[in-house]
């Protein structure tokens, strides 16, 4: 994808060619001036080269990973979120994903979180789409159902009450919190309602009329956030679905929620649009989900039309014994690359600077890397 040219003479920075993000060779005068050593390595470092899939090309592999901003109204999004996705295209990220969406009003982590349960969601995410296009970005978005760690209180208010619930004054549904068991994820979250069969077919249609709406749209990408103790990957672990029926017990079981919302989501998606899935490799817990069966999951899930892995851990049970160390998830998504033929991996997880960065993608530990707090921090990482 290149930058959109317009026809305004003021939009020198959206008419840059090639755009921002896109390795070019320096000049003498930025060579004498200090701005760089000499001309470019050859071939160019693999974090600055391009990435094809289906029919989109990342201009390079440093891409903004998804991160709940929680501010949106009734699932709409505002001016802040306008300002806050395009700092990063102007910047040349080569792929910016969009905060977890919910499919439903009650598939929300927070009432502060965005939404795309209803057509009139389409437009202002549609400017948001728009915008980030002129700088030559490829945009995604993470749709999501935030499952039994729903209805609760925005981060910002994390540390103020006891109890991460939030209220019904303040927009919450205690009383559709829903899960694949009636298990709660901690004292500080509502117990979920273990879901009807007739529950399951709701949520799966949702991310398929979710997915719809993102494509109307503009995003270029889907991710399915199966992941961090939410809907989708409580399905899958061991600690939190304790099901009899169909979607309980066998890891052919626990495997099919996602699995048919995938293939539902593949069939109403353009052809040249990939599909991504952001996973949970592992609980972290012994007895829980683990490395093997992501694996074993994505070999069934690349033959559905998933092109990546985002590959991510934990989340889903308190118990969680994380070693935490400079790109500590890594291994996760080369585990996935190497295995799997034909699924792409993404790195995510404190990766801080360049220098891991690029030792990720040179090592071909992975195929692109997703940055989060660092962007945060430093637009212009």
């Amino acid at each position: 994808m290149s930058p959109v040219k317009t026809s305004d003479p003021t939009n020198f920075y959206q008419d840059q060619n090639p755009a921002p993000g896109t390795a070019i060779e320096p000049t003498e005068l930025e060579i004498a001036q200090g701005f760089a050593n000499g001309k470019n390595p050859d071939p160019l470092p693999k974090l600055f080269q391009p990435l094809k899939i289906r029919g989109y090309t990342a201009k390079n592999r440093i891409w903004v990973s998804p991160m709940c901003m929680y501010s949106a109204k009734d699932g709409f999004s505002t001016n802040f979120h306008m300002s806050h996705y395009s700092q990063f295209a102007m910047r040349g990220a080569g792929l910016v994903m969009v905060e977890a969406t919910g499919v439903l009003p009650e598939g929300r982590i927070s009432p502060n979180c965005l939404g795309l349960w209803k057509d009139e969601h389409i437009d202002g995410l549609r400017n948001i789409v728009s915008h980030m296009h002129e700088y030559g970005t490829v945009v995604g978005i993470q749709l999501g159902h935030g499952g039994r760690k729903g209805s609760t209180i925005p981060l910002q208010l994390y540390g103020t009450r006891d109890s991460l619930r939030s209220t019904l004054e303040e927009g919450a549904w205690p009383d559709k919190v829903y899960g694949p068991s009636a298990i709660a994820y901690d004292e500080s979250h509502y117990t979920p309602k273990e879901m009807t069969l007739e529950q399951i077919k709701i949520v799966q249609q949702a991310f398929v009329d979710a997915a719809v709406r993102a494509d109307k749209a503009g995003f270029d990408v889907v991710e399915l956030h199966s992941a961090h103790g939410y809907l989708l990957f409580e399905f899958l672990s061991p600690l939190s679905n304790k099901r009899t029926d169909e979607y309980g017990g066998s890891f052919e079981n626990r495997t099919r929620m996602l699995i048919e919302v995938a293939r539902g989501v593949r069939k109403v998606l353009p052809e040249n649009k990939p599909l991504f899935v952001r996973i949970s490799s592992t609980d972290w817990v012994e007895g829980g989900w683990e490395i093997e069966d992501t694996i074993r999951l994505a070999k069934i899930l690349v033959n559905e039309g998933v092109d990546l892995f985002d590959c991510s851990s934990a989340g889903n049970d308190p118990r969680q014994k994380i070693p935490l160390a400079p790109g500590y998830q890594v291994q996760f998504a080369t585990k996935v690359k190497n295995k799997v033929p034909g699924m792409l991996s993404g790195a995510v997880g404190l990766i801080t600077n360049g220098k891991i960065a690029s030792e990720v993608i040179e090592s071909d530990k992975a195929d692109a890397i997703f940055v989060a707090r660092e962007f945060l921090r430093n637009p212009s990482f």
